[in-house]
């Protein structure tokens, strides 16, 4: 069985790629690898999330950056945010550090770190397309963690598939955050905000 994108420290051989995508009104040039998520360009779920955020800033975190997409594209859109990438995986996160860098973007860093303990207090958002296969206590678990580091009135945003239990993570996100509507949906994508109280 391949291994799996959330491993903290891949061992399948490398397979890099350089490869361009679009999003947000913007092309940039992305490194990717083997045993990291959606290797073979920006996946359908994380367009949408990308292309249904409002303008942000402040400081923002994107949490499971795999090899940094979502966090690249933000960085370059909102200029006056700065961004947090955060990834257990070793791998992702030294191609998310190259990506910021191949992608000339000055308001963004890359950390390793499980996204359950690591993010750091004081965030006005947090954005993620959660690891499904990890399972549901790892996601739950996510969504808890970005719940506590937000600041009185933060936001979660996250894409999620219809069928991969998005009706119940919603209910799940109810618990813990004073608003959660769904604002998109596209293809079996749900992606949801939640906004922490005040």
């Amino acid at each position: 069985m391949a291994e799996q994108y959330f491993a903290p420290d891949p061992s399948a051989p490398h397979d890099e790629r350089l490869l361009t995508a679009r999003a947000l009104g913007l092309e940039l040039r992305f490194f990717t690898d083997s045993a990291t998520f959606s290797r073979d360009g920006l996946d359908e779920g994380s367009r949408l999330l990308l292309e249904s955020l409002p303008p942000l800033s402040g400081h923002i975190a994107d949490l499971g950056c795999g090899w940094g997409a979502i966090g690249c594209f933000l960085a370059a859109k909102n200029e006056l945010a700065q961004l947090l990438m955060v990834d257990v995986n070793r791998r992702a996160v030294e191609l998310a550090r190259r990506n910021i860098v191949q992608n000339g973007i000055r308001n963004a860093r890359a950390e390793e770190g499980d996204g359950l303990v690591c993010l750091p207090e004081g965030l006005d958002t947090v954005v993620t397309n959660p690891p499904i296969r990890a399972g549901k206590k790892i996601i739950y678990g996510l969504f808890a963690a970005a719940e506590k580091s937000l600041l009185p009135g933060g936001e979660l945003y996250l894409v999620i598939r219809k069928s991969h239990g998005a009706e119940s993570a919603k209910t799940y996100l109810e618990t813990l955050f004073k608003q959660v509507e769904r604002i998109q949906r596209d293809k079996g994508f749900w992606v949801l905000r939640c906004k922490k109280a005040e």
